[in-house]
């Protein structure tokens, strides 16, 4: 799979670019232990930090990056970010916008008199025809102070404008500074048909791999990881 960015020729030096989603893993991932103690098992146990699954969620897809540090007073919003003019018409100097408070009343995320932030796109992006991109929150990421609204847009076809991903501010309280490089949207391509799905009963050899392949996973640490899991570039743990 191509993903092909593109920005105005004004900004190239001035915006971080997308990065594959395993180079931006949290700190707290790294730092945190391998192993816990279980007072329910009175042993040593495993960790999300040796979870093929979680962590192959966060390293999936790419990243988009804040441009530019972001200042955030309990609910105001403020950066200084000196960059050119760019050339192309109608394009943003703002790395945030917002949504009103009505744009998102009838929906679960409406909170009255709170406006949605807008993270905006200095890139464009562009797959290869028949896939759109799914684009969701930073996975796991529940430390960062917003959640992103996941969103899925056809960029085989829509590749000359630049995506915008709507978010909503999680700690009104919050006085800090978000900063740059800070991943807000995480994304990846999908192909755009159907899926067929079909259902089926188990048969005598399903029946028996299901109970091997349970027992094995129950009684031997790693077995996805060592019988299952797919090659690709992985967290290491260091």
């Amino acid at each position: 799979m191509r993903v092909i960015f593109r920005c105005d020729p004004m900004l190239v030096e001035h915006l971080p670019r997308p990065v594959l989603a395993r180079g931006a893993l949290p700190d707290w991932l790294r730092a945190m232990p391998a192993t816990a103690y279980s007072a329910i098992h009175g042993r040593d146990i495993r960790t999300l930090k040796q979870c093929p699954p979680v962590v192959d969620a966060m390293t999936y897809g790419f990243m988009i990056l804040l441009p530019c540090d972001v200042t955030v007073d309990n609910g105001t919003f403020s950066w200084d970010w000196k960059i050119p003019d760019p050339v192309t018409g109608n394009h943003p100097r703002a790395p945030l916008s917002f949504h009103t408070p009505g744009q998102l009343a009838g929906s679960p995320f409406a909170t009255p008199g709170q406006a949605a932030i807008k993270f905006n796109s200095f890139w464009t992006i562009e797959v290869e025809d028949g896939w759109s991109l799914f684009a969701t929150h930073p996975v796991n990421r529940e430390d960062l102070p917003f959640r992103l609204v996941t969103g899925l847009v056809d960029c085989d076809r829509f590749s000359d404008g630049g995506i915008n991903f709507p978010a909503l501010w999680k700690e009104p309280e919050f006085c800090g500074v978000l900063a740059k490089g800070t991943p807000v949207a995480q994304c990846f391509a999908v192909p755009r048909a159907a899926p067929q799905l079909e259902f089926e009963a188990f048969d005598e050899k399903r029946q028996a791999a299901y109970a091997q392949t349970v027992a094995d996973v129950l009684s031997t640490p790693g077995v996805y990881r060592k019988r299952f899991r797919a090659r690709r570039g992985r967290f290491t743990g260091e």
